[in-house]
């Protein structure tokens, strides 16, 4: 549905995508309000320690650096092919974008969004009418200060991603039986077991939970710190069914993933692993005795630890649209066309992920667009460049221009 300018966009999370969303926007004309309820990139902070697998080619987009060489000209980008970590990335790109002079009057740091409604429509009226288009949304939200307020505004974009949603660590994705009771005694994303983190991990006994890149992250450090540290114990909890923890993609182009993949597997084979790998069970109970934690699993098997890490992935928090017309997949949780067309394309390597064309970001709801991690819902395979293409599709549907593309046409610093 065509939006002139200079109605107003509210966008939810000032991440990485909420950035660059509110940065294009911006050039269009736009009023904006980039909401967060923490800090802009403050996600992406929190796992600052870890490196990317991509360059910074592919996580940086031409309006951005050229936002950013206009404002300082001796702004330096990182060079295109480095590999930065979270921190270097908010640190010299996101955090600049954040507070630069088109994006920084739009940002409201510490600002949750409570919910967004339609003032005169309640959800199950004018069903898939465009006619729910000429009401603007109501967005309420709390400052930091516990002050509530609300803005009317034309279009909202949800970008504010999955990372304050982890999965549960139990059967089938439930809560394992003390889980709740004991929640405080499980770290839920990538500690930095090697920096400030050391302490909590130094001698001690640590069970991670997880199939993908983030659990064998966090392996591979703790194996690192146990070089150091032979008293060590690591248990790595895995629901496959494979042969290793984690299998190698064929001739990977991006060589830092294979890399880990690699270390991460050596790290639980041979005679004297530095690992005890557990696949194929999950958890079942967890019990604190005598201040250690006695995990017993699907298996049958139970083992005690001081330290629980469960990198299970993450879900969406439908909450505050509850009540819009929004359409999500029963499977995944994101748009319901979008994460049709991801199930059709079967992709099993991130790299091959593009965006699916601008109606599988619409809803019935007129004027609402979910991008970035939470458009993709449990799939965990979206990539920052994807994020671009859909903010790219999504303006020049909101423009009413099929050929805008303010990314080819940026100018060059």
């Amino acid at each position: 549905m065509a939006v002139d300018t200079p109605a107003t966009i509210a966008i939810v999370g000032a991440g990485p995508i909420g950035i660059e969303a509110a940065l294009y926007a911006r050039f269009l004309g736009y009023s904006v309000l980039l909401f967060d309820k923490g800090g802009a990139a403050e996600h992406v902070r929190r796992w600052g320690h870890v490196q990317l697998f991509t360059p910074f080619s592919m996580n940086s987009s031409p309006l951005g650096i050229a936002a950013l060489s206009a404002q300082d000209d001796d702004f330096q980008p990182p060079p295109p092919d480095a590999q930065l970590t979270g921190a270097q990335w908010a640190t010299e790109y996101l955090l600049p974008l954040a507070h630069s002079d088109l994006v920084g009057d739009s940002l409201r740091e510490h600002c949750e969004v409570l919910s967004i409604t339609r003032p005169d429509f309640l959800k199950g009226e004018c069903i898939g009418d465009e006619a729910r288009g000429e009401d603007e949304f109501r967005v309420l939200y709390v400052d930091g200060d516990g002050r509530e307020h609300v803005e009317l505004v034309d279009v909202v974009i949800d970008a504010s991603g999955v990372f304050s949603n982890p999965n549960n660590c139990g059967p089938g994705g439930g809560l394992a039986l003390g889980e709740r009771a004991l929640a405080e005694r499980i770290r839920r994303d990538l500690p930095d077991v090697l920096g400030a983190d050391r302490s909590t991990y130094e001698g001690r006994r640590t069970l991670v939970i997880g199939n993908g890149y983030s659990a064998a992250t966090t392996v591979a450090a703790l194996a690192e710190l146990k070089h150091q540290c032979p008293a060590m114990q690591i248990h790595w909890v895995t629901r496959g069914s494979s042969q290793t923890p984690l299998e190698r993609i064929p001739a990977d182009r991006l060589p830092a993933r294979d890399a880990l993949a690699e270390r991460v597997n050596r790290i639980v084979d041979g005679a004297e692993p530095m690992a005890q790998w557990l696949p194929e069970c999950e958890l079942e109970q967890i019990l604190e005795v005598d201040g250690a934690l006695e995990v017993r699993l699907t298996n049958g098997q139970t083992i005690v630890v001081d330290e629980i890490v469960a990198n299970v992935g993450y879900h969406v928090d439908g909450q505050i649209t509850r009540e819009l017309q929004v359409q999500t997949c029963y499977a995944t949780e994101g748009p319901l066309q979008l994460a049709a067309s991801l199930l059709a394309s079967d992709g099993s390597d991130c790299l091959d992920q593009q965006a699916h064309g601008v109606e599988t970001l619409c809803h019935p709801e007129p004027n609402f667009y979910v991008l970035g991690a939470k458009s993709y819902g449990r799939n965990s395979q979206f990539l920052f460049q994807v994020g671009l293409q859909q903010i790219k599709e999504l303006f020049a549907l909101i423009g009413d221009r099929a050929a805008l593309d303010l990314y080819a046409t940026a100018p060059t610093p």
